[in-house]
């Protein structure tokens, strides 16, 4: 069942066995990416850490740290039984281009009765402080030796389009400078880049709000791949089933979740850039300093109960890698509507999620492979992964050993290896320049005299069903 606040899901956390309370006092500076780390690589649970050093709030981390818990913080027995919803609801009219069957995902009958809500009062709001101490109420951790100071890593950041008035959620890490400022690590393919971008070309501030804590699927929603200008508040009430209420933030024009637990309040100024980073970053490596904008904060407010949510990225596999998981398996209907012949996806956690994808494909013609591979770096944030390799329907993409041995069977460098070059991932260190650099797509299926196989395919040994069942009822004659 979906949760009204992270209050809620933490109880559910903890009846389940999945949730341990650290009582003793903790350091916010490395000390507790420490212990989340060890915990975290060996499948441990969540922690909420209630004595945390500088601050009154206890401190939630590892929340979404393994397949259960993503479950649970999407209110579902599987992954897969919101993807069905998604698949099920889907419009069958032709839709006008790519776009237009992108964002016919998110014109379902089933979304009508989930826009979000607005209040007129809310827990959010318990509290309201607009002077004293504001950032440095909050136990913001850092993470790294090297990084550049304590970061904010899991915030939901709320922005506004100029010409629309419509809102986005997306999550960017944010760098504390100080008591009233931080750095906003938005990536140039980010819908807030691109609202930002238009209020610089107006020379105006940009108010933004930064949500924290509240319903896990508002969470999980601000870091999914939605479309621009859908409304990541109305995919977090789809996933739960109900509308996320809504409440007019105390110093910005915008709408907040109104039972987050924290909420920042402040502006981006088009004229101000300041050095942000290093961060150690999931890709296992720090990523580089550079300029961003900078973030002023003109409020805070929290619940009288609030809890400090965060999480911590480095070597996977870490609490983000099963939120990519959970991201990878609801989206995947999304890609078979736009590539039809797609039969499954897998996105290994050590390509954290943006240098690796595994497709297996229907392939019905020869080139169709090739023909999915540049489909695929057409699409959203699919155009940054760096390799992409394409199977034939029969493998299970989670099986590695399979994987590698079709992998190198089944390829031959010179006729099989398509080579191209354009974005990638910002946070790719190996690439030649930012943004941008080589990609690679394999053909890994059976190939055709078409695709220039000069001779016959040889057929894959396979034992006879009639055999394999007689092995089997004997099997304990054997003594085996």
């Amino acid at each position: 069942m979906p949760y009204k606040n992270l209050k809620k899901f933490i109880d559910t956390l903890e009846a389940s066995g999945e949730l341990r309370r650290i009582r003793a006092e903790t350091d916010p500076d490395l000390e507790i990416t420490e212990i989340a780390d060890r915990v975290s690589k060996t499948a441990g649970p969540a922690l909420l850490l209630e004595n945390v050093k500088g601050s009154e709030y206890p401190l939630l981390i590892n929340a979404f740290g393994s397949y259960k818990r993503m479950q649970l913080a999407l209110s579902c027995g599987s992954f897969d039984e919101i993807a069905a919803r998604i698949e099920a609801n889907i419009k069958m009219r032709p839709p006008e281009g790519l776009l237009g069957k992108i964002k016919m995902l998110f014109t379902l009958k089933e979304l009508a009765g989930f826009m979000p809500k607005k209040v007129s009062g809310a827990p959010c709001q318990d509290k309201v402080y607009t002077d004293g101490p504001l950032l440095d109420r909050l136990p913001i951790l850092k993470c790294w030796p090297g990084d550049g100071g304590p970061f904010i890593t899991l915030p939901a950041v709320i922005t506004k389009d100029p010409d629309t008035g419509a809102q986005n959620v997306g999550m960017y890490r944010m760098q504390k400078y100080d008591n009233t400022s931080t750095g906003m690590h938005w990536q140039y393919n980010k819908d807030g880049t691109r609202h930002f971008d238009k209020y610089k070309s107006r020379n105006q501030r940009m108010e933004v709000a930064v949500a924290l804590g509240g319903p896990p699927s508002v969470t999980y929603a601000a870091s999914a791949p939605l479309p621009p200008d859908i409304d990541e508040l109305l995919f977090a009430g789809f996933i739960d089933s109900k509308p996320v209420e809504i409440v007019k933030a105390k110093t910005v024009d915008l709408f907040v979740p109104a039972e987050a637990d924290f909420i920042i309040e402040g502006y981006v100024d088009p004229a101000e850039e300041r050095t942000e980073g290093p961060f150690g970053d999931h890709t296992g490596f720090y990523s580089a300093a550079d300029k961003y904008p900078v973030f002023h904060v003109t409020a805070l407010t929290c619940r009288n109960d609030a809890v400090y949510p965060a999480t911590i990225v480095g070597k996977p596999p870490m609490e983000d890698c099963y939120m990519a998981k959970a991201t990878e398996r609801l989206f995947l209907p999304l890609l078979k509507m736009v590539i039809p012949e797609v039969v499954d996806m897998e996105l290994p956690i050590e390509g954290v999620f943006h240098n690796c994808a595994l497709v297996s494909i229907d392939k019905k013609y020869p080139g169709q492979a090739k023909k999915v591979i540049n489909a695929m770096w057409g699409l959203g944030q699919m155009a940054s992964t760096k390799f992409i390799a394409v199977f034939d329907k029969d493998i299970d993409l989670r099986d590695s050993g399979t994987v590698l041995w079709k992998l190198l069977n089944n390829t031959d460098p010179k006729r099989d290896l398509l080579m191209s070059e354009g974005p990638l991932d910002a946070l790719d260190h190996s690439a030649p320049h930012a943004n941008f650099g080589g990609k690679m797509g394999i053909d890994a299926t059976r190939k055709t005299r078409e695709e220039g196989m000069g001779r016959d395919w040889p057929e894959e040994i396979v034992m006879s069903a009639e055999i394999k069942e007689k092995v089997t009822r004997r099997w304990k004659e054997y003594g085996l």
